[in-house]
């Protein structure tokens, strides 16, 4: 927050508060003051000295009243605050209870996020949690800044697999078989239809002809497609509901069947479909891309024709004001190729398309296939999870109620930051020890701090806000775990901007740090009045911006531990 309100006070002598806001910095050590603005990358625009623009400056800030002095040290403007001000902050700052970091800067927009879009008959397995957990987290974390968010499962339910899957289904099992059974079996059967294809290829065309079928309306046909399709999502929905992942669009590939012709009659139109070769593409020659493929020789529209439609749907249907893609960075040229055959069709959203890449996850003795049976299920991940967090309860704190609840928090928490905490357009190489490992920068470490001001809240009870010794939370340690508190705001704004929920995972970190390190030195009950309000009401304010910012991850809060 200190920053936004720098930046507004700064904003004049010819600059713009998103100048004034990229420019400043947090100095390296606190003898330099508590935030510093550069002058030189203004030098060239406003033709002064740096120092000359830091004194013109200087004059603005005396507007503001948590600001007690700036310096000019060469170009530099460093900027002190005042510490009993800035403590008194906390208090306006979380007049709305959990609300920490809420604004309204989003109202009257809409922002579409396409992410996780499972495959039907095909089980969750790890290389899903990253579109999943980062998808979940920048939806919740716009609707926190005020925005009309629409999370969209664009499910993957269509293709030749579902052809494969009926062969291997009549095969080796039956319909309702399959109905008794999980997703885990239909994944079997797909797995021994690519072993037995390898030695029968003339399976791949029974399996062309059973999707045709389904393409064309067949009752046998779809009356398989639904059971694999009804079997996949009671099993998902399980996975989501303990991620904490909602969705308001389920409109897979199939749902655009009957929408492509419209979009590739605009592109003839426009006289942007060619042929090549039988098949029908737009030349992108241009654009240093390859042809972008609509349409096959054989009549089969693609991902891309699918993509056209969805798009042209979803401006129809929401009038998004931003439409991103949680998708792997593997698919980048898809969607530059997609984004600028929108361009060429004059598509009214194309400008406001993102694709927000993120890194791949590997095993760690190579990739993972589901054809092949490697992979990891996202399941065995969480309850593996969720059971070392449960030894680790029974050992440490035997006697706490609702141990498998909290188990179940700590457990799928320690997962979903561990996809979170780094910037996502790493490469993930899965590993179980790390996963697990309950120490350090993890989800249990935040969760036992936010425990750990719990029990200081629960044994302090009612304190009184308007009666408080601001020289028990203006120390060094104090002050600094106090603006720490009040720059959640910024860290939630940053995440928005950047499209990295890494901001406020690692911001909920360091938070956890100051107060670890402040509750070590200060006892936050003691016998004079004064100074327990002041404690009480750092740590309460300090709570509830852990439980928000976990919250805005997809990660529970336990109240004990």
């Amino acid at each position: 927050m200190f920053e936004l309100e720098l930046s507004k006070a700064l904003a004049v002598e010819g600059l713009s508060e998103n100048d004034v806001l990229e420019a400043l910095e947090k100095p390296k050590e606190a003898k330099l003051g508590d935030m510093c603005l550069p002058c030189f990358k203004f030098a060239r625009s406003l033709r002064l000295a740096p120092p000359a623009i830091a004194a013109k400056l200087q004059p603005y800030l005396a507007k503001l009243d948590f600001v007690d002095r700036a310096e000019i040290v060469g170009g530099y403007l460093n900027i002190f605050f005042n510490r009993a001000k800035v403590a008194d902050m906390l208090g306006e700052n979380f007049a709305l209870g959990n609300d920490a970091g809420r604004s309204d800067e989003g109202k009257g927009k809409t922002i579409c996020i396409d992410f996780s879009s499972v495959n039907i008959a095909k089980p969750f397995h790890i290389g899903h949690l990253s579109t999943t957990v980062i998808g979940g987290a920048l939806y919740r974390i716009f609707e926190h800044l005020g925005y009309n968010v629409v999370g969209i499962n664009h499910l993957g339910d269509w293709g030749t697999q579902f052809g494969k899957l009926i062969v291997a289904t009549r095969k080796w099992s039956s319909l309702e078989e399959v109905k008794g059974n999980d997703e885990y079996y239909l994944n079997s059967l797909y797995v021994r239809y690519h072993k037995e294809a390898e030695e029968h290829p003339e399976m791949d065309d029974e399996a062309r002809a059973w999707f045709k079928r389904i393409e064309d309306g067949d009752a046998e046909a779809v009356a398989y497609f639904d059971v694999f399709k009804d079997v996949t999502m009671k099993a998902v929905s399980k996975i989501y509901d303990r991620l904490k992942i909602k969705f308001d669009s389920y409109a897979g590939e199939s749902f655009y069947n009957d929408k492509m012709d419209a979009c590739l009659d605009i592109l003839r139109e426009k006289n942007l479909l060619v042929e090549s070769e039988g098949a029908q593409v737009v030349n992108l020659e241009n654009y240093n891309m390859p042809p972008c493929l609509l349409v096959k020789a054989d009549g089969a529209t693609l991902y891309a024709t699918r993509d056209i439609a969805a798009a042209y749907y979803r401006k129809k249907t929401y009038d998004f004001d931003k439409c991103l893609y949680v998708v792997a960075y593997q698919q980048n040229l898809h969607f530059k190729q997609l984004f600028q055959v929108l361009k060429l069709m004059d598509f009214a959203g194309a400008e406001d398309m993102e694709h927000i890449a993120f890194g791949m996850v590997s095993m760690e003795d190579g990739a993972m296939s589901t054809r092949s049976g490697r992979v990891i299920w996202l399941q065995d991940v969480l309850d593996k999870a969720v059971d070392k967090a449960l030894a680790i309860i029974e050992e440490k704190n035997p006697n706490s109620a609702d141990k498998q609840a909290t188990a179940e928090s700590v457990g799928v928490g320690a997962v979903v930051f561990s996809a979170l905490w780094n910037n996502r357009i790493k490469d993930i190489v899965f590993s179980f020890d790390k996963v697990l490992n309950f120490d350090g920068e993890t989800a249990p470490y935040v969760q036992y701090t936010y425990a750990r001001c719990a029990s200081a809240l629960r044994k302090g009870g009612a304190y009184d806000i308007n009666n408080m010794d601001f020289s028990a939370i203006t120390d060094d340690d104090g002050y600094e775990l106090v603006k720490c508190a009040l720059a959640f705001g910024d860290s939630v704004r940053q995440a928005a901007k950047l499209r990295e929920p890494c901001y406020v995972a690692r911001y909920v970190v360091d938070l956890a740090e100051k107060f670890n390190r402040f509750y070590k030195d200060h006892r936050i009950v003691v016998d004079d009045e004064r100074v327990r309000n002041a404690r009480l009401h750092l740590t309460d304010c300090v709570a509830k911006t852990i439980k928000t910012g976990l919250g805005l991850l997809g990660i529970s809060a336990p109240e004990v531990m």
